[in-house]
């Protein structure tokens, strides 16, 4: 029997699952995966990924606004938020963030949807899934800054930012979870992080339908390919992965309490 795994971050509304969408949760099974966590991009599209969570007994959601779509969702309200939340296979709040790689919203309008988000995340306990690219220092300051007023559960998904990032995360109490980016051939940056990084504080995920890890690179990722994934996050820290899965798999629960509780 293969280890127990979660992807912790995929997107299954997405349409590049439209036409299989079981199969890939069927697959995601067969080798381990046995739950998977879709995260929302839009507060207004939360009908869907109940919709998803109600359909398959393994999938849970998120409720929150990519930075990508912030510009989209300027009258989200924080009730908007909290209502969604209180779904019981609503676990987790956003994704939320920054990303100036793309801006493909404003970034006043990122940082406030961001903010909002916070804010939600420390009403309802949910823990708070975080998108930063290439703005660790903007990041930093809004997390620390936050923090202060009040404590909040987060998670920097996909990390793939810098080590002071990291390091001002795990400080703050955040987990890391690492994606397809660690499997990649220049990615030997973001393998030191995982390497050094506290176990207790590690998770994985696919992003999916991105970033898939090797041997799948360049093809649709899937929930599935979360054991490619973990199996290099346990190489990196040494040690095989049906030692590391069941550390994975608990601190995936202690931080999605809700879904640790189902």
């Amino acid at each position: 029997m293969p280890p127990r795994l979660t992807d912790t971050h995929c997107h299954l509304d997405f349409p590049d699952f439209a036409e299989e969408l079981d199969a890939v949760i069927a697959r995601a099974g067969e080798v381990g995966v046995e739950r998977m966590i879709t995260i929302a991009t839009r507060v207004k599209k939360a009908a869907t990924y109940s919709a998803l969570a109600e359909r398959f007994p393994n999938v849970w959601f998120s409720v929150g606004t990519h930075p990508h779509n912030a510009a989209e969702e300027p009258d989200v309200t924080l009730d908007d938020i909290l209502k969604v939340a209180e779904h019981p296979k609503c676990v987790a709040i956003g994704e939320g963030g920054l990303d100036y790689h793309y801006d493909k919203s404003p970034r006043d309008q990122q940082a406030a949807s961001f903010r909002l988000q916070i804010d939600a995340a420390r009403r309802t306990g949910l823990p708070l899934v975080i998108h930063a690219r290439a703005a660790d220092d903007d990041m930093i300051a809004i997390l620390e800054d936050e923090m202060a007023k009040g404590a909040f559960k987060a998670v920097l998904h996909c990390f793939s930012s810098g080590a002071e990032l990291a390091r001002r995360g795990v400080a703050l109490g955040l987990y890391l979870s690492f994606s397809g980016i660690l499997t990649f051939r220049n990615s030997e940056d973001i393998r030191k992080i995982a390497a050094e990084a506290p176990e207790d504080r590690l998770l994985v995920e696919t992003d999916a339908p991105y970033l898939a890890p090797v041997p799948h690179r360049g093809k649709r990722n899937e929930p599935a390919f979360t054991a490619q994934t973990a199996a290099v996050l346990a190489d990196v820290r040494g040690k095989p992965l049906e030692t590391l899965a069941p550390v994975l798999e608990a601190n995936t629960n202690r931080l999605f309490s809700k879904l640790g509780a189902a």
